[in-house]
């Protein structure tokens, strides 16, 4: 919903950058109290009041709770009342004036007309220090419900102490409410004549530490999903109906879509063609399925401002391909990290949407600027989706080529200074992420790309930095860096040569990532990886070389990764190969279990060093 999926985002930053014990459960703030009371009508609208009560504990959580943020949307909702205050440690309370509540655009709708009505009422507490307790009550009506005769809510709760957290649900009695809860206990209370009343209480205890690259929060950790929607299918029928008038073409789309795909004969070619021209050619206004609405904007209200949300770029795309005679619909997907959806519907796991194309079993992204048509951003990897136009679930491909290529070569001269070539190559579903990024990069900025390269690696020096084509349509795409560096080893020796070095992303880092955490508790993202390294150093005549690692076979049926290390005349060649292709986009703890090994082994390999010395 609108204003309190905004308030989730914003909560989840805010806790996200305090402190948290070794538990996992941030400790510098303590939620005392947090009451949320929905009174529901029968056509969907309501009234919610909250409270809330909040400690603070410690200094690091000054800055980050002494401005409370209430989301909502000013075509569905008037924030009725609000009031705020500071209580002291000497019990003195100091309230939140008039002046210290302030309204404000959200960030991502700004330079954006028709997303003005997505709104912060920003509260700022007075005089707030370590001790003190912050209070926030305010009502919100919600005048004109998301679906008609229809109520759905989220809530998550951030990893901190809770003392009482409570969330109550007051609706008609022919109106019952699905629930879905995680951490959250039911609890019993009186009905009043006509109405059924249902809540839920925070279950207590600590959570578990967020580890590095694991799956949303939302998967696994305390959350209450609640909805009037007997199931998914009944979901996906409400949100087609209020969009799918949005998308029928018009004469000046149908001409866009022959012009487009002039020349182009297949029906799948056709269908990149037009994604691609929308992910260029519409600015992406980052507002959430939920605060933006579900009606999305005429396409051809799209196409004349140029912008629009998921949603929009969602029918923009849906119009052009019915105009070039493709029949395609929209499909909801969480577009984030979450990979489950709770037993109801609820738009706040299911925020963003894309379009799918039966025909062609093509699922397409036009939101994604960075991402060539025909393939999907790696955060929408192995996701379900819901299919709106069918009500059916469906799956979004698990794994698209994405190969990368790197040869390293350092000419090393006898005073330990170096000259240097690097060149990256992209393939597949890579190419245009780096491509996008070359092109949002000013030809100013690229001079010093080689400088700061060489700075990560903790070496001085400067060179040249030359792109690719970066307008191609598709294709590889290959960047290179040239240049010298001063000191790079000390010789005569003798010295230590390493034999990893991760420009812009390569093999080395891919296993470094994978294998952070010495164990796991939790599902992670388990992406694919297709990379090929050479490293090439040309030695100073009359070099000996002390010692090279020994080569490396992994081959467990996860994994298969080769080292290679050999001497060619004047020169020590590193060749290393690693594939991984798991079967669905997350991995389970288990898995990582079965991996540790070989992910050992690897970084063992990619730490080793040849050892020359001059003569």
């Amino acid at each position: 919903m609108p204003f309190r999926f905004a308030l989730v985002l914003l909560l989840l930053f805010a806790f996200g950058q305090a402190v948290a014990s070794d538990s996992g459960t941030d400790r510098s703030v303590v939620v005392d109290r947090h009451v949320q009371h929905f009174t529901v009508d029968a056509d969907g609208a309501y009234l919610l009041e909250v409270e809330m009560v909040k400690t603070i504990a410690s200094a690091t959580a000054i800055e980050l709770q002494a401005e409370q943020f209430i989301g909502f949307n000013a075509s569905l909702d008037t924030v009725k009342s609000i009031e705020a205050w500071t209580t002291k440690a000497d019990g003195r309370c100091i309230p939140v004036g008039p002046t210290g509540i302030r309204e404000l655009q959200e960030a991502a709708s700004s330079d954006a007309p028709m997303f003005q009505d997505t709104r912060l009422k920003a509260v700022i507490f007075p005089d707030v220090a370590v001790g003190d307790t912050l209070t926030l009550r305010y009502t919100v009506w919600r005048h004109t419900p998301l679906f008609p005769g229809h109520f759905e809510d989220f809530t998550v709760a951030r990893p901190v102490p809770y003392g009482d957290f409570r969330l109550i649900y007051d609706l008609p009695a022919s109106m019952p409410l699905h629930a879905d809860a995680a951490g959250f206990a039911p609890l019993n209370l009186d009905s009043p004549p006509g109405r059924r009343r249902y809540g839920w209480r925070h279950a207590g205890g600590d959570d578990e530490r967020i580890e590095h690259g694991s799956v949303s929060y939302l998967d696994y950790g305390r959350r209450l999903a609640v909805s009037t929607f007997p199931d998914y299918a009944a979901f996906a029928r409400a949100y087609q109906e209020r969009a799918a008038t949005a998308a029928r073409p018009d004469a000046a789309l149908t001409r866009l879509a022959s012009d487009i795909t002039r020349g182009i004969d297949d029906p799948h070619a056709r269908a990149i063609a037009l994604s691609d021209w929308v992910r260029r050619n519409i600015r992406y206004v980052a507002v959430y399925l939920g605060p933006g609405g579900v009606v999305p904007h005429a396409a051809s209200s799209v196409l004349a401002s140029r912008y629009g949300d998921c949603k929009d770029h969602a029918v923009l795309l849906q119009a052009l391909l019915a105009a070039s005679g493709i029949d395609a619909g929209p499909a909801l997907i969480n577009g984030d990290n979450a990979y489950q959806l709770p037993a109801v519907p609820t738009l706040g796991v299911l925020n963003h949407v894309i379009v799918y194309v039966p025909e062609l079993r093509l699922y397409l992204d036009p939101t994604a600027g960075a991402v060539a048509g025909g393939f999907l951003p790696p955060s929408l990897l192995g996701k379900p989706v819901l299919l709106a136009a069918s009500g059916e679930f469906a799956m979004t491909p698990v794994f698209q080529t994405a190969p990368s290529r790197t040869t390293t070569r350092f000419d090393i001269a006898r005073n330990g200074s170096s000259r240097f070539r690097v060149a990256r190559t992209s393939g597949g579903a890579s190419a245009e992420p780096y491509r996008d990024a070359i092109r949002a990069t000013p030809q100013s900025a690229r001079a010093g790309l080689v400088r700061r390269m060489l700075a990560g690696l903790g070496q001085t020096g400067d060179g040249l930095f030359e792109a690719g084509d970066t307008e191609a349509k598709g294709g590889d795409f290959t960047v290179t860096f040239s240049g010298a560096s001063d000191g790079f080893v000390q010789l005569p020796g003798p010295v230590a040569l390493a034999t990893t070095y991760n420009f812009w992303g390569g093999l080395g880092d891919a296993v470094f990532e994978l294998g952070r955490e010495p164990e796991r508790r939790q599902d992670f993202i388990c992406p694919a990886i297709d990379a090929e390294d050479e490293l090439r150093y040309a030695l100073p005549s009359r070099t000996r070389v002390l010692a090279l690692p020994k080569p490396v076979l992994v081959d467990d049926g996860r994994f298969y990764y080769r080292a290679q290390y050999a001497r060619q005349g004047d020169a020590v060649v590193v060749k290393r190969r690693l594939q991984f292709r798991h079967t669905a986009a997350t991995c389970t703890p288990e898995d990582y279990r079965q991996m540790r090994p070989a992910l050992t082994r690897m970084m063992r390999d990619l730490r080793g060093q040849v050892v020359v010395q001059a003569r």
